[in-house]
């Protein structure tokens, strides 16, 4: 049964905050961060009317819903929607079709959804249940970021430069950095449970630019769900989180009562170096006992460039494939891509002197060496309307040199090609994406990203793909369905999907600063032959490009 809901309408508004010994106003929703949760349940449809108190430009993105047939909503800025300006308001239409677990919200728009964001948690539809034993009780945590300076003020800085931006000053569960940073301690977030019972944790990591370990001292996590999608039960004392994903782990409050540290770590296997403290949250069993006169203990955690855990991590899920939860993998793959993911360098164009950028360059990140350029009229609108001159449909299926991906460094790859390139899908092709990483300027994970579509990981590998022997290692039967996934440094993933959700839909790395530098595309499906299998109207107002 479909139901419409109505949410009080989201407030887009400037609000003070003291974190880290000091003050500042930073852009908030309903001013909270993080902001409101929404909670629907599957096959619900909301409206949401976004009113903009702020001072810049914001538009709103639902993380993970597929809003069938209806980009308009989708929210990225100027790829299906220009910015809400400030003073005015936007409604948007979120339906939540076959999403079921935890999903999220974020601005998205320049780096304002670093304050901007909050969790939706999609429960089963009305006369259904979990897949596991309905748990004691449930908890949202948010893993996110906090600068102490102005972020807007820091990223045109960097945009000027082309340099990197500089790093967040805190880690952060549920807005608290907590125990281990200055001026914290106070207000870290606590979690109370009960002996005996079991929790449902909903995991989001909302942060700009780290993926995290995460886990709680003492205590094993059931990873059950990932992405809006039920897994096989992961038994597991940690888990491996990049941006952009929602993972949802059940947790037993068996040991003896007391208080144990929830921590989030960073990982990262790169050459830059950012903040390594972890954030915490307590998990503090709700009767009495007596302190302990020792410290709390902390969860031991793989070390911060620890790769292999977060390959091996990745490879062991395993989406759940049950009679009501099936896994409909496509098997006749008609579209094949192979797509190579890049950091790169541009010529310095910064006219008051060199760029900060490797050799005075500017950095940059690429997709099959094409750094992809944001235009000024966003993509949706300028494809519906059939105007040009806004972008090409003529991204590449094939990377423009075959070489060793994880070693070449020469300078054909090393300077990418620019421009507002797409890939055109007709409805319905059933498309097999191979992402393969380089070390093209440096090798690293990234968090790759795809709007409109879950897609099914069927496969992971390190070193180069190969298309004769690395395919007989695909999961067919039960891979996971996520719509973000990690790409393994210098390795490859393989993804499948049907097309069959006609629109303009974003697909880039959920590492903030690799997407402001290029790291980027548009998928473009094609209408099919009837209204049915068509993109929706426009609806009467949307924000106008300036």
């Amino acid at each position: 049964m479909f139901s419409l809901l109505k949410f009080t309408p989201t407030k887009l508004k400037e609000k003070n905050f003291t974190k880290l010994c000091s003050t500042k106003s930073t852009l908030t929703v309903n001013g909270s961060f993080p902001g409101p949760t929404i909670r629907v349940h599957k096959g619900d449809t909301a409206f949401v009317t976004v009113h903009n108190q702020g001072r810049y430009g914001v538009t709103i993105h639902w993380h993970g819903v597929r809003e069938p047939r209806d980009p308009w909503s989708d929210g990225p800025e100027n790829i299906t929607q220009c910015p809400i300006p400030p003073g005015t308001s936007f409604t948007q239409k979120v339906a939540f079709t076959s999403e079921e677990g935890t999903l999220w919200w974020h601005a998205h728009s320049s780096w304002t959804r670093a304050t901007v964001h909050g969790a939706i948690v999609i429960l089963p539809a009305n006369g259904t249940s979990y897949p596991f034993p309905k748990p004691w009780g449930q908890n949202i945590l948010i893993i996110g970021e906090w600068y102490k300076g102005d972020l807007m003020q820091i990223v045109n800085a960097a945009r000027a430069t082309g340099g990197e931006p500089n790093a967040s000053d805190a880690y952060t569960i549920n807005g608290q950095p907590g125990d281990f940073y200055n001026c914290s301690k106070e207000n870290t977030h606590r979690f109370l449970v009960d002996h005996g019972k079991t929790y449902l944790f909903r995991i989001i990591n909302a942060a700009m630019n780290e993926e995290f370990f995460f886990g709680v001292t003492n205590h094993n996590l059931t990873v059950v769900g990932i992405d809006g999608s039920y897994t096989k039960p992961l038994n597991t004392n940690f888990i491996m989180i990049t941006p952009g994903q929602a993972i949802d782990v059940l947790l037993s409050a068996n040991q003896p009562k007391g208080l144990y540290y929830i921590a989030a770590s960073p990982f990262y296997d790169g050459i830059d170096k950012y903040e390594n403290s972890p954030t915490t949250a307590i998990l503090e069993y709700s009767e009495n006992f007596k302190p302990s006169p020792s410290s709390i203990p902390m969860p031991v955690l793989p070390a911060v460039n620890d790769s292999g855990t977060v390959f091996n991590f990745t490879k062991s899920l395993r989406g759940l494939a049950s009679q009501h939860h099936p896994a409909n993998v496509p098997i006749n793959v008609t579209r094949r891509i192979y797509m190579t993911v890049s950091m790169n360098e541009l010529p310095c164009q910064n006219p008051n002197g060199k760029c900060l950028g490797p050799n005075g360059t500017r950095l940059a990140s690429s997709l099959n060496n094409i750094s992809f350029q944001i235009p000024q009229i966003d993509i949706l609108q300028a494809y519906y309307w059939n105007m040009s001159g806004v972008f090409s449909e003529d991204f590449p299926d094939q990377p423009p040199f075959f070489y060793n991906f994880t070693g070449d460094t020469g300078s054909s790859t090393l300077i990418p090609s620019t421009g507002t390139r797409v890939l055109m899908f007709d409805y319905n092709e059933v498309v097999e994406l191979v992402w393969q990483g380089t070390s093209v300027l440096t090798a690293e994970n990234h968090a790759m990203h795809l709007h409109g579509f879950s897609f099914f990981l069927v496969g992971v590998g390190t070193g180069n793909f190969n298309n004769v022997t690395d395919p007989k290692s695909y999961n067919l039967i039960d891979p996971p369905e996520v719509n973000t996934i990690g790409l393994p440094k210098n390795g490859w993933l393989a993804m499948r999907f049907v097309a069959n959700n006609p629109g303009v839909w974003y697909m880039h790395c959920h590492l903030e600063r690799h997407s402001s530098w290029g790291m980027n595309t548009v998928l473009i499906v094609r209408d099919g032959d009837t209204m049915q299998t068509s993109i929706v109207p426009p609806p009467k107002y949307m924000p106008p490009c300036s």
